[in-house]
């Protein structure tokens, strides 16, 4: 593939392992083998295994590790922490998690319940217990009090994950997508978490292979959805609950919760009333007032907290209003009428504008919101917002999980929703929903204007509201908050008509989910807008949404389906006018068309593109051009000109402060002159890029740079230096996912064994690099793996062998019309030559 062709997102830190001998002893026990066997498996003494499970061998050959991740089975991700460990790279710093909720203040009961979760059994193993029962009977309460209790013997932290099992208005949470968030919080950078849920849920039981964490799954649908979420080694203990019983998770204890006993209830009650309210109450009575909220903790807590509410109200008399309420909304099931009855008289204690709040908020479709959002949807101040959200959160009819955010128990939620569907007309809720709509758009667009400047103009903008955008101190902060918002709103968009904000939030958060490699969550905000598009005959809007999908699904490397996309944006580009949308879609179609090996056709897309670009002044689209284009002619040959466009393009870069532009451009001039044996030069360009790659996180820049630093040394003769370049480059090849700089990693270690005499390891290096060709569907690559393929088997002697691979390299090259790919040597012309010697038994010696 063109080195620098594809630009990368930015991302963070990659993820450290645990110890090596800790690693390969869990792993060795996952696999239900001895040392012996493992030792046989891999080709090595039983006693270098034993040395190293012991942490006595510090620095492993590379061979060996190779050789034990085979015998182990291990997966990409698993190699690479592996690989880590082995090289003895130091762990990158992170905060630990504590993302546990606030314990409930008055928490009663359950001793027996405790008892069981407190058993959490062998340290060294994974402890799941599954805790389940009715709506409102306190399963979540339990498991974040057991939590408390628990977390002294848990130092690497805790996690909390609402799975939405039962969320009124929201859909149950994909666990792909669950995996990413958790993944996120423990320090793997967006652009590190691979596509496929298997791969996000094997680098999750790897990133917790060395750690003791408590984990809460909170509000869990099914089985299904928790088993990709529960580590696989280690000391972790997991909680699940669910109004389910999760029968079918293996091994897993369980846990039932009823409602509580007469005196537990009771004690609630008391406790959250105040002793001196209840004050010669008659035990009698505060049984009734109990048994009437269905011994159910939260119709306790939420009757218990008018009582307190109301000085002159005595027991009897709350009692007595419970006994009105009798007719529990229509949908609600079982477990969640007892909570009626305490929901309407709360309610109906409240004021008239803490009313509207609670049904108004109701409407809100995300996990939680803060001051500034309940402002927005209220149509009030946000210091008029935030005393209404205290009031409620008195009256228990708001949580605060964390300080400043605040979010509805599932049963409030619907009953706040059930209000205001039938006191709110729809004129007002679509007003509300409209008014919040605005809101997190406008957000979203500072945030993303700050974050990415070059890009602002590539983005939709809502028509200016009365209302400012908010001000954001930390625009990064505020995107990892609100994420998860801002994807249910898009949602809540397309299925209630909102076409522009489906159309807004689906451009905005375009590149915010390509950096963390949300590629699915992306696709699926962008087929919404298609969809609201063409239901709407909104041509720019369709043109928008089939470019953003191009990217994407180029990004997946599903080209086919990425060319069709930019294809038909181009013929509406062209169809209206739009002269931004078809550079765009230019662009996008040349780079398929480079990653498919098509350099002629490529070069002819950027060409058009950089002439539209320069017509209307579109600075970062010229950018994109000329990088592609000079990457492409530089793999053409074409090498004055290539040079040419990389210089003009890193002026471009500086003066608009595109540091990714930067970054490609230095990477591309790097490989003219490597190409040209120009090493002076090529190493100082490449060394600015990878500081450069590293100072901002880019990291398919580094890999990119790791690459090229490989060549320089390999092509000098500087053996161990390559090596150590190549090995950079796979472990974070692996780590991120990237099969593209895998294979280009592999390739270049076949290159270099193959020039140490090393012709076996060459062949290895080179049959792996073949098969990620072959999967990416990458022509070119697949001739340059033929061809080391071909000099490994040509130093081995095997001359029959040899001959198979340069034709069918020859035979790929043909089909597509080039007689070069990007690599040097790997030419028509050189290509026939070694056929020539193969056919008279003059085999060359070196490869490239």
């Amino acid at each position: 593939m063109p080195s620098g062709v594809r630009d990368g997102a930015e991302a963070g830190r990659p993820v450290g392992g645990s110890g090596l001998g800790e690693l390969l002893r869990g792993w060795r026990e996952r696999a239900l083998l001895t040392q012996e066997q493992v030792a046989a498996r891999a080709g090595l003494n039983v006693r270098t295994v034993r040395r190293l499970e012991a942490d006595e061998l510090r620095r492993p050959r590379s061979a060996s590790v190779r050789s034990l991740a085979e015998a182990l089975g291990l997966n990409a991700a698993e190699v690479s922490v592996l690989t880590r460990a082995a090289n003895g790279l130091p762990e990158s710093a992170r905060p630990t998690p504590r993302q546990m909720p606030a314990d409930a203040a008055a928490f009663v009961g359950r001793a027996r319940e405790l008892a069981v979760l407190d058993d959490v059994g062998d340290a060294a193993t994974v402890v799941v217990t599954a805790i389940d029962g009715m709506a409102g009977v306190g399963k979540t309460a339990l498991a974040v009090h057991a939590a408390y209790q628990l977390a002294p013997r848990f130092p690497d932290g805790d996690l909390f994950v609402d799975l939405h099992g039962y969320t009124r208005g929201m859909a149950a949470a994909d666990p792909a997508d669950a995996l990413a968030r958790v993944l996120e919080v423990l320090g793997v950078p967006g652009e590190s978490i691979p596509q496929h849920l298997d791969d996000r849920a094997a680098l999750y039981r790897s990133v917790l292979a060395d750690r003791k964490m408590l984990i809460v799954l909170d509000n869990a649908a099914d089985e299904a959805q928790v088993r990709p979420l529960l580590p696989g080694a280690g000391g972790c203990l997991v909680l699940v609950t669910s109004r389910r019983r999760l029968v079918g998770l293996d091994d897993a204890r369980t846990v039932s919760v009823d409602v509580l006993p007469l005196a537990d209830a009771i004690a609630l009650f008391t406790g959250t009333a105040g002793e001196e309210r209840v004050a010669g109450v008659p035990r009698e009575v505060l049984a009734a007032v109990v048994r009437r909220c269905g011994l159910l903790p939260l119709a306790i807590r939420l009757a218990a907290a008018r009582l307190k509410a109301h000085p002159a109200w005595s027991v009897r008399h709350l009692l007595q209003r419970l006994e009105e309420h009798q007719h529990p909304l229509s949908e609600l099931r079982a477990g969640q009428h007892s909570v009626t009855a305490a929901l309407d008289l709360s309610y109906e204690e409240l004021t008239a504008a803490e009313r509207r709040a609670y049904r108004l908020l109701g409407l809100h479709p995300g996990v939680d919101l803060a001051p500034d959002a309940a402002a927005a949807l209220l149509a009030t101040t946000v210091k008029q917002a935030a005393t209404l959200l205290d009031r409620l959160l008195e009256g228990h009819l708001l949580q605060e999980p964390i300080p400043g955010r605040y979010r509805f128990h599932d049963l409030i939620r619907t009953h706040a929703a059930e209000r205001a569907a039938v006191e709110e007309p729809e004129s007002n809720r679509r007003a509300a929903s409209a008014r919040l709509l605005n809101h997190y758009s406008r957000a979203a667009s500072a945030a993303m204007d700050f974050l990415y400047p070059y890009e602002a103009d590539m983005r939709p903008r809502l028509a200016p509201g009365e209302v400012a955008p908010p001000a954001l101190a930390d625009a990064a902060a505020w995107l990892e908050a609100e994420l998860s918002n801002l994807l249910s709103l898009a949602q809540l968009a397309a299925e209630h008509g909102f076409s522009e904000h489906v159309r807004h939030l689906s451009a905005t958060l375009h590149r915010c989910l390509r950096t963390r490699g949300r590629y699915a969550e992306a696709e699926t905000l962008l087929e919404r807008a298609l969809s609201a598009a063409r239901a709407a005959e909104y041509r720019t809007g369709e043109l928008e949404a089939l470019l953003g999908l191009g990217e994407i699904r180029q990004m997946q490397c599903r080209y086919e389906t990425a060319l069709e996309d930019c294809s038909r944006a181009l013929a509406i580009a062209c169809a209206i006018g739009h002269r931004a949308g078809e550079l765009r879609a230019l662009n996008g179609i040349g780079m398929v068309r480079g990653f498919q090996g098509e350099y002629a056709r490529a070069s002819e897309h950027f060409a058009r593109a950089l002439d539209i670009a320069r017509a209307i002044g579109h600075r970062t689209g010229e950018l994109d051009a000329l990088i592609a284009a000079g990457n492409v002619h530089r793999i053409m040959g074409w090498y004055e000109r290539s040079a040419d466009e990389l210089a003009r393009a890193l002026v471009i870069a500086g003066s608009i402060g595109h540091r990714t532009g930067e970054l490609r451009a230095l990477l591309g001039i790097g490989f003219i002159h490597l190409g040209q044996d120009a090493h002076g030069p090529a190493t100082d360009y490449f060394t600015r890029a990878l500081s450069l790659a590293r100072g901002t996180g880019h990291r398919l820049g580094e890999l990119d740079s790791l690459n090229g630093l490989g060549h320089l040394h390999r092509f000098q003769g500087r053996y161990e230096e390559a090596y150590d370049c190549y090995e950079q480059a796979l472990r974070l090849a692996c780590e991120i996912g990237n099969s593209n700089w895998q294979f280009e990693a592999l390739h270049g270690m076949g290159r270099l064994e193959h020039a140490r005499g090393e012709a076996g390891q060459a062949l290895d290096c080179h049959r792996q690099a073949l098969v990620l060709a072959s999967d990416l569907r990458q022509p070119s690559d697949q001739a340059r793996a033929h061809d080391g393929l071909a000099h490994a088997h040509a130093a081995l002697g095997r001359p029959d062998h040899a001959r198979r691979h340069w034709t069918e390299a020859l035979t790929i090259m043909s089909a597509l019309g080039i007689d070069r790919t990007e690599e040097t040597g790997v030419d028509v012309e050189s290509i026939r030559a070694h056929l020539a010697s193969a056919d008279s038994h003059q085999l060359p010696a070196v490869g490239p």
